[in-house]
């Protein structure tokens, strides 16, 4: 591994992370509220629009900056579905809820291709199998999701620098590619502008204390210590990334991710790759808290490169970021069964930039009274 060993994600780099000229909130952090969020993530500035659009008063509490922690950290993927593929959804959860879980994805990237501007770049993405057995795995979903309606493309044979690398793959049309960091603060300019006040720099160390009615933690793989419940239902796991120089040649028009969802890598416009994944490596060390990158995860992405490229090319950023996992691979969506006071939305496994929209908007709604019977895909605590 090289020397470049930073741990600021390329879309929290001040250079990437401007945004529709955001500035912190200034109001009292001790006003009352009818909802207080904890965590400025896409999930918490998802439901604070919600919320502010309905004219309930909300505020949102936030450790670091808008977008800080995982929304500002992955990898800029923005996919239809949840953590299993189709077919192993529908044997889990039963057809008719795994069939509008991915319709209720596919309105969040529509309804987010509506909000994030030209931080969403949507031409599909490509899911490749490393060998026979995951293209056997791949046939499967490919045919569950036609059986059922959703768009998808069969791939025989990858081009270009997959194509020895790779046996096969699946195109899914509908999904994007994004600038996270500026795409949350975009979606926290909105709730500001339709009347949300936000907090950043105020790290919430009893939800108790909040001064709301109502109150939603949304903090994913950072809740720890909040809600009992969480820390015992939600496992962090940590996901490295890193950004590379510009490419000379454009090689990847879509994101493509590989073995199983663990590996992937996508370029962005200006020629720069962004490539993660193979926490399988060391899956019990990468099951933390530490946002920190390690030789054994870092080697292995660049091994990847040196495959995928012939040769590496010079890393600019290398960083950390840490999800929440659930054993069903859902989330957790909706008020707590000892207190329906305090609701949560984490736990996304992976797949928290379109779902936590999704269920952040659904929260949002919920809270203002509506009634909202898609909280029901999800799970409860």
């Amino acid at each position: 591994m090289n020397d470049n060993r930073g741990v600021t994600s390329l879309w929290l780099d001040e250079a990437n992370a401007e945004a529709d000229a955001w500035s912190p909130t200034t109001t009292d952090p001790g006003e009352r509220v009818d909802v207080a969020i904890v965590g400025a993530g896409v999930t918490g500035c998802a439901c604070a629009l919600a919320l502010a659009q309905r004219g309930v008063s909300v505020a949102v509490y936030e450790a670091r900056r808008i977008a800080g922690g995982a929304s500002g950290r992955n990898g800029g993927f923005a996919l239809r579905g949840a953590a299993p593929a189709y077919d192993e959804a529908r044997e889990r959860f039963g057809r008719d809820r795994a069939r509008e879980l991915w319709e209720l994805s596919e309105r969040a990237l529509d309804r987010m291709e509506l909000l994030a501007g030209d931080a969403l770049r949507r031409r599909g993405s490509l899911r490749l199998a490393v060998d026979e057995q995951e293209l056997e795995a791949l046939r499967r979903e490919h045919d569950a999701l036609r059986e059922d309606g959703f768009a998808v493309e069969w791939v025989a044979h990858p081009d270009g620098r997959c194509a020895d690398l790779f046996a096969g793959g699946l195109r899914h049309p509908g999904d994007g590619s994004l600038d996270p960091v500026r795409w949350v603060r975009r979606l926290a300019g909105l709730a500001a502008r339709n009347g949300a006040t936000f907090h950043e720099g105020h790290a919430v160390e009893r939800i108790d204390a909040l001064p709301a009615e109502r109150i939603l933690v949304a903090t994913d793989g950072y809740t720890h210590g909040l809600v009992p419940e969480l820390d015992a239902a939600i496992a962090p796991a940590r996901g490295q990334v890193v950004a590379t120089a510009p490419l000379a040649e454009r090689l990847f028009d879509v994101p493509h991710y590989a073995r199983h969802g663990y590996d992937y890598w996508q370029q962005l416009e200006d020629g720069r790759l962004v490539v993660g994944g193979w926490r399988d490596a060391a899956l019990e060390a990468e099951t933390t808290r530490a946002e920190a990158v390690t030789p054994a995860i870092q080697e292995r992405i660049e091994a990847f490169l040196v495959a995928l490229l012939g040769e590496l090319p010079a890393i600019t950023h290398r960083w950390a970021g840490i999800f929440g996992v659930t054993e069903s691979k859902l989330p957790y969506v909706g008020p707590l069964a000892r207190d329906e006071q305090i609701w949560v939305a984490a736990g996304y496994s992976g797949h928290g930039n379109v779902l936590g929209l999704a269920c952040g908007e659904l929260v949002g709604r919920a809270l203002a009274g509506e009634h909202v019977p898609e909280l029901d895909l999800f799970d409860r605590l």
